[in-house]
């Protein structure tokens, strides 16, 4: 293969990595007493910088731009320890030589130390410093965290490591049905459930085009498998499930839904407002269309590489957030999300293949290597209802009192020598309350939060989702990769969500006092990647050249969390329409059947989706129930501008008894097409109750 041939099969170039001083000895590995520690002792002036620029490719495809990287030659400067960085033969080279390693190189040639300089920018990818990134992998690998390549871990550490499993013909497909709870769909044999069987065809009725047509691949894919497989001809017909319905079958439609995608999203929204009415992959659809018909080429050069201070769209029914609503309705929207986030990597072409996790033996008690479940039932044991871990938390939360201004924090590592044994004093006093924080230095209790994250049994982000949170790169914008994100941490389960949520918005802070501590956006996410991405034994599965392209990927997809975060943890409104369609859809099944068994009793059928709005709201009232407190209920005239907030305001006034401090209370939207919603203060009354008209409205202290 010619060398432009190779060039063109790449998607990302690293250029310009020359190191400016002599080699170091490598010290050698130490077999921690406790989970990995940070490497190498008190942080001493680096005597060996570099610098790497990150060149897109002009060949490569937009989508794959962070694939196999190329080293060449371009000198700049940053403060890093020597044996950190990848350290590569000046001249090009296509890729890492088969069996040399990335970070240890013979070619090194002294040069005076220059200035210290650090990337400034907070939106460029092709400025991201990779260095950082690398010094941080082999302070892992140093440590004995990831224990060179599938090495022992410490003491008293479960040898066994997270597994993945790469699923078998027709087993993705399988999986992926049965966790959208559509088993029935490909395997008739199970046991007949006529309320299950009522559910699925509730749920495919509130589908969009494009999500559909995600679960009909799979049907159609897991088919074809399982004919070959067992010679089978009783699976049911995919056309059968997917038959167009009769235009009087069509389910209505709630008020701006927009569910097929014939709103014109387009016009609707500017380039970086996200529009959280339409589907996702709907948008996505119409983006692909577009540029296929006006043939746009979204190469290289596009200045996507920026971060673009998104907004969402004000909705005037109000933004609902993770936790808002019931747990039943959760449930739903779990379902919603797994098909809309597969519908809309399919738009891209985009085959996620998602490893199963296999079940390890983990610790079934401690603070480091525990499972996240595992620490959160020692934690409710000592607080009910803590959503993240108490270590955590403290470690946190001590970083920040001693101060966030600190100059390299998270990036210079704490004396390792003196972290192992933090670590042992922690595991054995913390729950005690003996642990001398006072004594803990911020470098320190940084790399003990480091430690905490990498050493889970199981990745923050799972073995489950973890490849389709690095796929988000290949989608071809960064609204696309941002709606990705969003819908893979709705994903999550509770524990990883919160977890997840409570360091993103920590690494904000430390950001927030960059002017001191020198820790910008890029150089959090680039530090934090490694920790965040590289779980157990990972290094030990992957080739150095795969770990050289997910490089940047990984640190992009932790810069996108941090930025965005306040609008990941936000689920959109078009699947909170439809799960509002599935409930009129139930409520409707439900309210024929009791029609049918008291027709002899001749008793008029009560719809609660069709039924009068209740004589105050007619009369421009709503009645409020606060059963928790004296004053059970009170009426407000309804407005164009009353909002949830003004009714908070309106009831504190009138119930001088609430010894609950406002933040703590909230109003909640309670029947109707939802289950429970739990409001935010910016919700327009009058704009609710045209939606959900046969809601109730109660104020209640927040359950969170």
């Amino acid at each position: 293969m010619s060398r432009q041939q190779q060039q063109q099969s790449q998607g990302v170039v690293l250029t310009g990595y020359h190191s400016n001083a002599e080699l170091l000895p490598n010290p050698g590995r130490r077999a921690p007493a406790c989970p990995s520690a940070l490497s190498t002792e008190a942080p001493a002036p680096s005597r060996r910088t570099g610098h790497y620029t990150v060149q897109q490719n002009q060949n490569a495809h937009h989508g794959d731009r962070h694939g196999p990287l190329a080293i060449t030659g371009n000198p700049k400067t940053t403060g890093t320890d020597p044996s950190s960085i990848p350290n590569p033969r000046s001249q090009p080279s296509s890729s890492p030589k088969p069996g040399s390693s990335p970070r240890h190189s013979p070619n090194s040639r002294p040069r005076p130390q220059p200035t210290y300089q650090r990337c400034s920018s907070q939106d460029s990818l092709d400025e991201l410093e990779m260095d950082d990134y690398w010094k941080e992998v082999e302070n892992i690998t140093r440590s004995g965290g990831e224990a060179g390549r599938g090495e022992g871990g410490g003491e008293g550490e479960v040898p066994e490591e997270e597994q993945q499993k790469i699923p078998e013909e027709g087993e993705q497909e399988e999986a992926w049905l049965t966790e959208a709870g559509l088993a029935r769909l490909f395997d008739d044999s199970l046991a007949a459930d006529l309320d299950q069987e009522e559910d699925n065809a509730v749920f495919l009725s509130t589908l969009t085009r494009s999500q559909a047509a995600a679960v009909e691949r799979r049907v159609t894919t897991l088919q074809q498998t399982l004919l070959r497989r067992r010679n089978r001809q009783h699976v049911p017909d995919v056309r059968d499930i997917f038959r167009p319905p009769e235009k009087d079958e069509e389910p209505s439609k709630l008020e701006g839904g927009s569910e097929n995608g014939e709103k014109d999203t387009t016009s609707a929204e500017t380039e970086t407002e996200l529009n959280v009415e339409v589907a996702f992959s709907e948008q996505a659809l119409n983006y692909r269309d577009n540029n296929q018909r006006l043939k746009v080429n979204t190469g290289p050069s596009s200045p996507d590489d920026k971060l673009p201070n998104f907004k969402l769209l004000r909705d005037k029914t109000g933004q609902t957030r993770v936790g808002d609503l019931s747990p039943l309705d959760m449930k739903k929207v779990r379902r919603l999300v797994l098909v809309e986030s597969t519908a809309l990597f399919d738009t891209a072409g985009i085959d996620l293949k998602p490893h199963k996790a296999v079940k390890v033996k983990a610790k079934e008690s401690g603070l480091f290597g525990v499972p996240l479940t595992t620490l959160l039932d020692q934690d409710h044991r000592r607080a009910p209802g803590t959503k993240v871990p108490f270590l955590l938390q403290r470690l946190i939360s001590h970083i920040e009192d001693e101060g966030l201004d600190t100059e390299g924090l998270l990036r210079i590592p704490g004396a390792a020598t003196r972290v192992k044994s933090l670590c042992q004093e922690l595991e054995s006093s913390f729950y005690d309350g003996m642990f001398p924080w006072q004594q803990l230095k911020q470098h320190d209790a940084a790399s003990l939060l480091k430690l905490f994250i990498r050493e889970l049994p199981h990745p923050l982000l799972t073995v489950e989702y973890l490849s389709a949170f690095i796929a988000v790169n290949k989608l071809p914008t960064k609204k696309q990769q941002l709606q990705a994100l969003n819908l893979l941490v709705l994903l999550l389960p509770d524990a990883n969500r919160d977890t997840l949520k409570a360091l993103v918005e920590f690494f904000q802070r430390v950001i927030d006092h960059q002017a001191n501590n020198k820790m910008t956006l890029n150089n959090v996410s680039v530090i934090m990647a490694p920790n965040i991405f590289m779980f157990k034994g990972f290094r030990s599965k992957v080739t150095e050249q795969q770990e050289f392209s997910m490089a940047t990927s990984t640190a992009n997809i932790v810069r996108l969390l941090i930025r965005y975060q306040n609008l990941l943890w936000t689920i959109p409104k078009f699947i909170v329409t439809q799960v509002r369609q599935q409930n009129m859809e139930s409520q409707r099944k439900q309210n024929k059947e009791r029609a049918v068994r008291k027709l002899l009793k001749k008793i008029t059928t009560d719809r609660p989706t069709d039924k009068a709005v209740p004589e105050e709201s007619s009369q421009g009232f709503i009645r409020v129930q606060a059963p928790q407190f004296s004053k059970v209920s009170m009426a407000v005239q309804l407005t164009e501008e009353l909002q949830a907030a003004d009714v908070l305001t309106r009831f504190l006034s009138q119930e001088s008894s609430v010894t609950v401090k406002r933040e703590e209370l909230s109003l909640y939207e309670i029947g109707g097409n939802i289950k429970e919603r739990c409001l935010d203060g910016e919700t327009y009354m009058k704009d609710l109750i045209q939606l959900n008209p046969s809601a109730e409205w109660v104020i209640k202290a927040v359950q969170r």
